[in-house]
């Protein structure tokens, strides 16, 4: 079994809390469940950010990793 590819990515990179979520949040809403959004951030914060936003949300962080000074996040839709 395969694991869903990327949907949608979103390039968040220079922007501060919260707007990487506010993006991501508007960006998800457009999207179909099960479907995957990527987004790209520098902001020291967006691996916690998003881990609080998916607990509320009840969307899947499927991963927070960091590249350099990039954040890569994936975020599955419920």
């Amino acid at each position: 079994m395969t694991e869903p590819s990327i949907t949608q990515e979103l390039d968040t990179s220079g922007l501060l809390c919260p707007l990487p979520v506010l993006k991501a949040r508007r960006a998800l809403n457009t999207m179909h469940s099960g479907q995957r959004l990527r987004v790209i951030a520098t902001d020291a914060k967006a691996p916690g950010d998003f881990a609080a936003f998916c607990e509320q949300s009840g969307d899947l962080l499927v991963e927070a990793s960091q590249d350099g000074e990039r954040f890569r996040i994936v975020v599955q839709k419920r």
